[in-house]
């Protein structure tokens, strides 16, 4: 395996692949560099002579400056870089579309086509609360259930094998929102809760109401508009005696109707796909994130759709987006995107550009615009045919943006439930989290998959161990649809299944 990686041409840095030993010699373009200090895997080291001020270069743009003079074969990081970021940009829109090429075959999963002819790959049984109070109510709800149909009910969850038809898992949704809430924070609840209640992947669901509170049922229902009423039913807690029992048979009369579901072959097209990383490494922008772009692209070509988030990972390569919108208007809704969620760090008196975390520069990434470069490698080549508000659900087909930010579960949520019936999530660091739809781990590198198979679903680090990417992305296309068709993700065999909802104001 190489010792390091230069990832394009104009760099004056190299990727370490391997933890790199001071003293010792390195070779690139037949010139001998000496490593001047000892370096981690996924860590920069100069290959020039880089001047106090001059620009570090990675991924061929500039992802930072150096603050003192630093010698070929120096270690470069936060102790001698510092972003070039500051303030809110004015962008002039230079459109650079890429075109795709269309792979031949016809690729189909095993789905489940709802009645308004949505596709889910999961048919779940889920209790949504409309307010946190009734949290508890709805575990209980759930423990009575499966304690009187434990002769009969499969959890698929609880086995190997795959596309078996039936109930896939049995799930409450908790949070802690519904009421006390005021403004946009109380919108995004009442439209978060709506699309998880009316998601393919959700094959029934009960929506629990306490009686009292600001996002009360009927006033929910206003939110959730058309729905399946044989497969959406409403309990509020206050109007019935025994809130328990009745819970146990709404979801006994969802249960019977779910067992006559079957999968049934579905074209590819059919796939709506979200994007996210998080605890990256100086890996991910090398392996994970472009092999998960590469999946994007193939996807568009197939007539299938993805969506990219994280807005605040988009800073400092954000023009390289914009310039991927396949119109103006297009444009000015990802300039609308960008800047507006600055405004929101300043009106909350917060430094725009307070990151990466202490994880990621742990990892090797030093700068938010390394950051950023790496991240939007996860969007591909594609151009960009939508922007995508804060809950609002994905409708024309191809590359999206989405208004969420950087936290793992928040914009995984928000990812889900703007349709996407799974979840990409490429890490260099590792996380057991799921969202409310199945949620794939990649690892940027081999290290993180050996050491927790338990949460890591694919290794995307054989990428720099001589694999190549067309080998890669075939195995990684026929994982995806083995997962659309019911193989099971690490966080669905670990149960882990949770939603986060943005909050940004005030709580009464």
């Amino acid at each position: 395996m190489k010792k390091f990686i230069k990832i394009n041409e104009a760099d004056n840095v190299v990727v370490a692949l391997s933890d790199l030993e001071q003293d010792q010699k390195i070779s690139l373009n037949s010139e001998e560099i000496l490593i001047k200090d000892n370096i981690k895997r996924g860590h920069k080291m100069a290959i020039n002579n880089i001047k106090d001020g001059e620009d570090i270069i990675k991924y061929g743009a500039p992802i930072g400056h150096a603050t003192k003079d630093i010698g070929a074969g120096e270690w470069v990081h936060s102790h001698n870089t510092k972003t070039n970021l500051s303030g809110i940009s004015e962008y002039n829109f230079d459109q650079a579309l890429n075109s795709l090429n269309k792979e031949k075959g016809k690729y189909v999963f095993q789905g489940y086509r709802r009645r308004n002819k949505d596709v889910g790959i999961r048919n779940e049984l889920w209790i949504v609360p409309t307010v946190g109070c009734v949290n508890g109510s709805a575990e209980l709800i759930i423990k009575r259930f499966k304690e009187k149909n434990k002769a009969e009910l499969i959890i698929k969850r609880f086995k190997e094998k795959n596309k078996i038809d039936g109930i896939d898992a049995i799930e409450v949704f908790k949070h802690n929102y519904g009421c006390s809430q005021l403004g946009d924070d109380h919108e995004n609840t009442k439209k978060i809760l709506s699309d998880v209640v009316k998601h393919p992947n959700g094959g029934g669901v009960l929506v629990l109401g306490l009686g009292c509170e600001n996002n009360y049922v009927e006033e929910f229902k206003n939110t959730l508009g058309q729905y399946d009423d044989e497969r959406v039913k409403f309990l509020v807690t206050q109007e019935v005696a025994d809130e328990i029992e009745e819970g146990v048979k709404i979801l006994t009369e969802l249960y019977e109707k779910m067992k006559q579901d079957k999968r049934e072959p579905v074209e590819i097209l059919e796939l709506k796909i979200g994007l996210k990383c998080g605890g990256s490494d100086g890996l991910s922008g090398i392996t994970a994130n472009p092999l998960v772009g590469a999946f994007s692209d193939f996807l568009i070509s197939q007539g299938g759709s993805t969506i990219l988030t994280e807005v605040p990972e988009m800073f400092g390569a954000e023009t390289l987006l914009m310039n991927r919108s396949e119109s103006e208007d297009v444009f000015n809704k990802t300039v609308s995107l960008i800047n507006d969620f600055k405004e929101y760090f300043i009106e909350h008196k917060q430094p725009i550009y307070e990151n990466p975390s202490p994880g990621n520069k742990e990892g090797g990434i030093t700068t938010l615009e390394e950051k950023s470069l790496g991240c939007i490698q996860k969007g591909g080549k594609a151009s960009i045919v939508g922007v995508l508000k804060y809950g609002e659900v994905l409708t024309k087909k191809g590359l999206n943006l989405l208004n969420a930010p950087g936290n793992d579960l928040v914009a995984s949520t928000a990812l889900a439930a703007s349709g996407c019936q799974m979840v990409l999530f490429t890490t260099g660091r590792g996380t057991p989290f799921g969202s409310f739809v199945p949620t794939m781990k990649i690892s940027s590198n081999t290290q993180l998959y050996k050491l927790k198979p338990h949460w890591i679903d694919f290794n995307a680090g054989t990428l720099v161990e001589n694999e190549k990417m067309e080998e890669i992305l075939h195995r990684f296309v026929e994982y995806i649809l083995e997962v659309a068709s019911g193989k099971l993700l690490n966080n669905e065999v670990n149960d882990f299944r949770e939603i986060a909802i943005f909050k940004t104001g005030v709580t009464l």
